[in-house]
């Protein structure tokens, strides 16, 4: 396997998600007895239906959503408080995977393939042994601003 193709991977795993679009994903949501719900990963390019207690809701009506992944109740209603009684059919990701991402990834495969594998320092005397396991801080940030979002971000 690629180097490349290794740290892509990696990079998906690391966010919880395919990170390309993903069209008509259906998934069930717990209600928080609040006027917002998150969805798990954005961007949101369109939902296309939201049951609530296998009840359909209606877009413009009983709720509105945004890019960003945020599904409001409107009319002055809240999500109830109650596991599993949403579930949402939405897509998500990007056609073109951005900038930030690939630069990432690329970035990443560089320092992986000119890093020798195996042990990076030891010390006689403890018999401490260390493995060079790390990532660059472009990594870091950029996982960081793709993950998957959860409930408690809302």
């Amino acid at each position: 396997m690629s180097t490349l193709r290794s740290a892509s991977r990696r990079f998906r795993g690391a966010v919880r998600h395919e990170v390309n679009l993903v069209e008509d994903d259906v998934i069930t949501l717990d209600g928080n007895g609040r006027e917002s719900l998150l969805l798990p990963v954005w961007p949101t390019v369109e939902v296309t239906a939201v049951l609530l207690d296998n009840e359909t809701l209606v877009e413009g009506t009983d709720y509105s959503w945004s890019e960003a992944g945020i599904i409001r109740r409107l009319g002055c209603q809240v999500w109830p408080n109650r596991l599993r009684c949403i579930k949402v059919t939405y897509s998500h990701g990007w056609a073109e995977v951005p900038t930030d991402i690939s630069d990432a990834v690329i970035e990443q495969a560089r320092a992986a393939f000119r890093s020798e594998p195996g042990v990076k320092s030891k010390a006689v005397g403890g018999q401490s042994v260390t493995f060079e396991t790390g990532v660059t801080s472009q990594w870091s940030e950029a996982v960081q601003r793709h993950q998957v979002q959860t409930g408690s971000d809302a």
